[in-house]
């Protein structure tokens, strides 16, 4: 009889400790989507904004070492990521692209002018730097003129920091939600063990003795059910890429380690700290209320 009561109680914890595990897992899944989520928001940012270009255009005149010369500054500019330099026929044969037919061939003469394409670090790619950035290159003698999309930019930057308010705030709300899902499946494990808590302290056990062993699991459990929720993190963004392949110029290995780290300090600290709590609530309990 002893013996089945024994294993009833081993089935029962063995199912408890599972629950949990599998509760932890569900949450900190979430956060770790919410997380590669704001990952790749911040590098889509990040693309579109590097991707802004603007058209310095040369003079007729000038010599072509004076333009390596301006290509040459301006790849060593703080502000700028990369720059490329577009002869009058590539310009005329992009712009032939856009409209569909031969303008050079009807006007009878190519009236494009040479241009170097250049594009900004995101951090400067605002109205603000980009009006200072404009400013210095108009000083040099052979730029003619600098064109670039300026209420495309504004409506851009208006846009994106928006949208990363929004998905910050969502963020803040949905960690602490997550925390105190994680607490109450926590709290409610531990309930279940709630009489072993006070056996052990009436028989003179002390309350760093009693507590050792649930922190320990539950440090344990909070790792176990991040690890799980990273493997299916992982797989979630293997699907993402075989869907949708373009993602991969969004995607920096070393950020979803950083995520993956988080996720699994969450689930460490957010265990083990709600499972201390728990067990000091029933050692702090009198015996009469742990039956209600």
């Amino acid at each position: 009889m002893e013996e089945f009561e024994e294993s009833s109680s081993a089935k029962k914890t063995k199912t408890i400790y599972i629950s949990t595990v599998f509760g932890i897992s569900m949450v900190l899944l979430m956060v770790g989507l919410l997380g590669l989520i704001l990952v790749h928001a911040n590098n889509l940012s990040k693309y579109v904004k590097e991707n802004i270009v603007l058209n310095v255009f040369v003079d007729e005149s000038a010599r072509d070492a004076d333009v390596q010369q301006l290509q040459h500054q301006l790849e060593n500019h703080p502000f700028v990521k990369q720059s490329t330099f577009v002869t009058k026929e590539e310009a005329a044969r992009n712009l032939q692209k856009d409209l569909g037919e031969d303008f050079v061939k009807f006007l009878g003469y190519n009236p494009l002018s040479e241009s170097l394409d250049v594009y900004l670090k995101a951090e400067y790619a605002d109205n603000e730097h980009i009006a200072m950035f404009k400013a210095q290159l108009l000083k040099n003698p052979i730029v003619k003129e600098i064109k670039y999309q300026q209420s495309l930019v504004d409506q851009m930057n208006h846009n994106l920091a928006a949208i990363t308010l929004i998905i910050l705030a969502f963020a803040a709300i949905f960690v602490v939600v997550s925390v105190g899902l994680i607490n109450n499946t926590i709290r409610l494990a531990i309930y279940s063990q709630r009489f072993i808590i006070k056996s052990m302290q009436l028989v003179g056990a002390t309350r760093s003795f009693i507590r050792k062993p649930f922190i320990l699991y539950g440090i344990w459990h909070g790792l176990l059910g991040a690890l799980i929720a990273i493997i299916i993190l992982m797989g979630t963004l293997y699907l993402a890429n075989t869907t949708i392949p373009e993602l991969v110029v969004l995607q920096n290995y070393a950020e979803f380690g950083m995520v993956f780290l988080i996720v699994i300090g969450l689930g460490i600290l957010i265990s083990g700290l709600s499972t201390w709590l728990a067990v000091n609530k029933f050692l702090r309990s009198k015996i009469i209320s742990l039956y209600r």
